[in-house]
């Protein structure tokens, strides 16, 4: 789950060159709900591959950017207890870890885990922190019980709290600095053991708070000294107050990231940053818990970890800012932005007109509706500004007003010739004419009142957009594009190509580009080049398109934003076959909606300083193209292996492996990125088969089957979406081993066997002339009796005959019955489901009759088939079979598509119906209590349904099905969802 920040305030200037302010952070969230054995991490690391390792009281996890690797005393390899005290990575890049009962282990580069044997002395306590001296030895600290320390050499030494030396009382904070003495943090101040074995508490001098205090050793070597609510950096032999917040508590852990921001978690009062903008929150019970912040950690691509006792935190930068209700707007659902002469900000939507100053406050313009009787919000739908500088803003229903320094001059509504409702777009021509669009067509508006213009050939319907380029009024509606210039109006003829609705009007270097629901055209000199699905946009409606300074268009949609080189969109529209290069941006690049905002106007605009603003269904976006390359400068994901499987099963990859031959190879590999890790595109090369290197998008495994003997080295690369290829690629050789027939030895022996064979048909052959003369005689003496016996035969051979085609016929019918089953359920497969649901769509969109079809798929079906055998997932996968069809109709299609997916086709089924069905068949798997005759093996699926329309094709109708299952999963398991997009703009 993702949060965005909010912050108090809001910046209009340009961000600077290092880290953005707070706000401009997203934190996702994990808890047990997706996959974190607890919800309490007590430590973070990364080892230097890149996976990231969390500790907690049901094992260590190992996350690689999409899955959690839970490690504990069941797993092979496995640990000796669960409950994980600490993580470290030492100089040499080796992960160790404690346990609640003492237990030190450290993973090997094989993969397994070495533990070290108690010594006699050695406390069964918890070992909660490590760190390792220049020595190389490293020092563990117990949990009430001193500290020990284990020698390069394996050799253990106890050291048990010396008197006067509050050790016993150790908060779970310790550090080495570069002269080696160990500082360790209690609940009684810090103490600091001197390299010659001497103890002693922190100088009188330094004036710490009482209490407890705890040392912390950032990444550039430099001590920081944590005492109660304050941060002190130690300089010499004294320490400096770096920032004093009272009213928090004390901190429980501290982070110094690569830009010098201090990052401090609390006991119950969330977390801080202290840096460049100042002291920054994020409170407690707001998006974090509340609770103690246990862990701190900077990712090797900047991202921070936060480990708590409410689950696991991240905080990412985004590209994006986001303005929303808890910033001050009046509310998230925003149907126009504005920039007025002056440089303020207009944010018009559902709550009203708002106007966002120079010094980032926001406040609400009240408009006194005393003529009108409606008692909700204004609902503003379009703003601009008139050449004498008043602001004119379009509403829903109650028609235009005309604004002065925020106040109300004038109000245009039904009486005064302004058609009621939907004045969606308002625009000032050359000659300062007011234009607004309305919902039956256009008027101008001047100190007389509305008036419709007599011109032949306006559209008489919704008006949805309007600009003025170079003279003349571009006019959008449900009809289509018009042209107003010199009192003659030119009509584009859109329709030609699909398109119908025209949402908005720009002017790019001398071009008009036209946003619709069909994509974006480009008129020129009287000319229309379309830009669209074929030409590799990744949607058909779009609202609005942006120019910025550095050579972006930002165009934006119902499903996100996107950015498309202006170079590269006109190189599509003159006609280029390559699919137009662009990005989408999502909720996880900052936007509080994917759901850009049309019909309405501006709904995004180019501000002056360069930022890009658009108008959301959640709130107001804002992006900084300066910002881009910092957002984009994200390094190749490292690459890592991490299963290899013959047939299905594990074998070792950490070293060349010899593999027999005539098996299925698995390779399953990951880039390690935490930045949108789902974006990540993976290419592999099989060098000694693979010339080149294969493209494989996002799919993160590959096979390969009945690979001739000899030696391979498969080589996988990743890159993040529009960034380079890895470089430092992954790698695993192996040597397939010939089988016995391909086997030299075999070989010679076989042609050995050949010369002896050929002699002997030699002899044979001889000895046949030989007798030759002899069987002539007695088949001329045999013939007569066979002649007489001929005619019984060949009546046997034609009985014969009619048996085999009666055989061959029953042979057809039933390979023509397995084409089209599934062999380990029954049900029909993914060809005979194609073929029904290809005549069931025709039939619904003929007869105008409901169809539904419903994608199903088992949760965690991997999990299964990993703990208890692929035997127990076949079982599974027949009474799962069984459980679907006792659920579902007659009339029904229930089909098994592969895998754990499932499809159900509801013919003359509403998606109401549809839903109680799949609800009813939920209920029978919860009923079913032993699975595979395991007791306690619970089975579950997700659902998405979509309902069939009648321009829909079987592809998109599975596609949409497909998204809304997908939803499912994403949104926990085991529930129904319903497809959910639109089929056209949200007007």
């Amino acid at each position: 789950m993702a949060f965005a920040l909010a912050a108090c305030g809001i910046a209009n200037a340009h961000p600077v060159l290092g880290p953005p302010p707070l706000r401009d952070y997203v934190v996702d969230e994990w808890t047990t709900r997706n996959g974190l054995p607890h919800n309490s991490l007590r430590d973070i690391a990364q080892t230097p591959e890149g996976h990231l390792w969390f500790a907690t009281w049901e094992g260590a996890v190992r996350y690689n950017g999409i899955d959690f690797t839970v490690v504990g005393r069941g797993t092979r390899p496995g640990l000796r207890d669960n409950g994980i005290g600490a993580l470290y990575v030492d100089p040499a890049g080796r992960l160790w870890l404690s346990d609640s009962r003492g237990n030190l282990g450290r993973l090997q580069p094989d993969g397994q885990w070495r533990f070290w044997e108690r010594a006699k002395d050695w406390p069964q306590a918890l070992i909660h922190d490590m760190a390792m001296d220049s020595r190389g030895r490293l020092w563990l600290l117990f949990e009430n019980h001193g500290m020990g320390r284990l020698d390069p050499d394996d050799r253990f030494t106890y050291l048990a709290p010396p008197a006067g030396i509050p050790l016993a009382a150790s908060f779970p904070r310790m550090a080495i600095d570069a002269e080696d003495r160990v500082w360790v943090g209690t609940m009684d101040g810090l103490v600091i053991r001197q390299p010659n074995g001497r103890w002693e508490r922190a100088p009188a001098r330094w004036n710490l708070p009482p209490g407890l205090a705890w040392p912390y050793r950032a990444a550039d070597g430099s001590l920081w000294l944590v005492a109660s609510d304050r941060v002190y950096r130690l300089q010499g032999d004294t320490v400096a107050l770096v920032k004093h917040v009272p009213g928090l508590g004390h901190f429980t852990a501290m982070l110094r990231d690569r830009n010098g921001e201090l990052w401090l978690g609390t006991e119950n009062h969330g977390l801080l940053r202290i840096g460049a903008h100042g002291v920054e929150r994020l409170p407690g019970g707001d998006v974090l818990p509340n609770g103690r912040i246990a862990s701190l950690l900077e990712d090797a691509e900047g991202n921070i970890w936060v480990g708590a006792n409410g689950g696991l935190f991240r905080l990412r930068e985004t590209l994006f800012s986001a303005i929303t209700r808890r910033d001050g707007i009046s509310g998230d659902y925003v149907r126009a932005i504005f920039e007025d002469r002056d440089g303020e900000l207009w944010i018009g939507g559902g709550g009203g007109l708002d106007r966002l100053g120079a010094d980032g406050q926001v406040r609400h313009i009240g408009i006194d509706r005393a003529d009108s009787d409606r008692a909700d919000a204004l609902s503003v739908l379009s703003i601009a500004q008139g050449v004498d500088g008043d602001l004119w803003v379009g509403t829903y229903a109650d028609g235009v007003f005309r604004l002065r320094d925020g106040r109300l001059q004038r109000r245009y509504a039904q009486d005064e010739g302004v058609p009621s409702g939907h004045v969606r777009a308002i625009a000032v021509d050359d000659a300062g004419v007011v234009w607004a669009g309305t919902r039956r067509g256009l008027v101008s508006l001047d100190g007389q009142g509305a008036h419709a213009p007599s011109v032949p050939g306006l559209p008489q319907g919704l008006i949805t957009a309007l600009a003025s380029i170079d003279g003349a009024l571009w006019i959008g509606s449900v009809e289509g594009a018009h042209v107003l210039r010199d009192g003659k109006v030119e009509r584009i003829d859109l329709e030609a190509s699909g398109a119908r609705s025209v949402f908005g009007f720009r002017s790019v270097h001398g071009d008009v580009w036209i946003a619709t629901d069909r994509g974006l055209y480009r008129y020129r000199e009287g000319k229309l080049a379309r830009v669209g699905l074929e030409q590799g946009l990744p949607v058909d409606a779009v609202f609005q398109i942006v120019p910025d300074r550095v050579g972006n268009a930002w165009v934006t949609s119902n499903r996100g934003v996107l950015r498309i080189a202006t170079d590269a969109l006109d190189t599509a529209a003159d006609g280029s076959t390559t699919p137009v290069p662009n990005e989408r941006y999502t909720e996880a690049d900052g936007l509080p909606s994917a759901q850009a905002n049309g019909s309405s106007s501006p709904s995004a605009i180019l501000r002056r300083d360069g930022s890009v603003w658009i108008a959301t269904a959640a709130g107001v976006a804002s992006v900084d193209p300066a910002r881009l390359q910092r957002y984009l400068d994200r390094r190749a994901p490292p690459t890592v292996i991490e299963r290899v499987a013959l047939d299905g099963r594990d074998v070792p990859f950490h070293s060349r492996a010899a593999l027999p031959g005539g098996k299925r190879i698995g390779v399953s590999y990951v880039g390690l990125s935490y930045v949108m890790s789902d974006r990540i595109r993976y290419r592999t090369r099989l060098i000694g088969l693979d010339e080149h290197w294969v493209e494989r998008d996002r799919q993160r495994t590959v096979e390969y089957m009945g690979l001739p003997p000899g030696d391979y080295v498969l080589q996988v690369a990743a890159a993040h979406p529009g960034g380079p290829w890895t470089q430092d690629v992954a790698v695993w050789a192996f040597t397939i081993k010939p089988l016995w027939w391909q086997r030299a030895d075999t070989r010679v022996l076989a042609a050995l066997l050949l010369i002896g064979a050929l002699f002997a048909l030699y002899r044979y052959l001889v000895h046949r002339y030989r007798t030759k003369n002899v069987r002539l005689a007695r088949l001329v003496n045999e013939r007569t009796r066979d002649l007489q016996a001929q005619a019984e035969r060949l009546l046997a051979v034609d009985r014969e005959r009619a048996q085999l085609l009666e055989r061959v016929r029953r042979q057809a019918v039933a390979y023509e019955r397995q084409a089209r089953e599934d062999a380990l359920t029954g049900l029909p497969n993914r060809r005979r489901f194609d073929e029904v649901l290809k005549r069931d769509m025709a039939v619904s969109q003929r007869a105008g009759h409901p169809l539904c079809l419903a994608l199903i798929d088992l949760d965690h079906f991997k999990r299964i088939n990993d703990t208890h055998s692929h035997a127990v997932g076949d079982a599974v996968l027949r009474e799962a079979a069984i459980l679907f069809a006792s659920g579902s109709r007659a009339a029904d299609l229930l089909a098994r598509l592969g895998g754990e997916e499932f499809a159900l086709l509801l013919p003359d089924t509403t998606l109401d119906e549809a839903i109680t069905i799949c609800e009813r068949m939920q209920e029978t798997f919860q009923k079913h209590a032993i699975w595979a005759g395991i007791e306690g093996l619970r089975v579950t699926f997700s659902v998405g349904i979509a309902e069939c329309r009648f321009d829909d094709t079987t592809a998109r109708l599975l596609e949409r099905a497909d998204a809304a299952m997908y939803r499912a999963k994403n949104q926990g398991r085991n529930i129904i969802c319903v497809d959910a997009n639109p089929p056209q703009a949200r007007l």
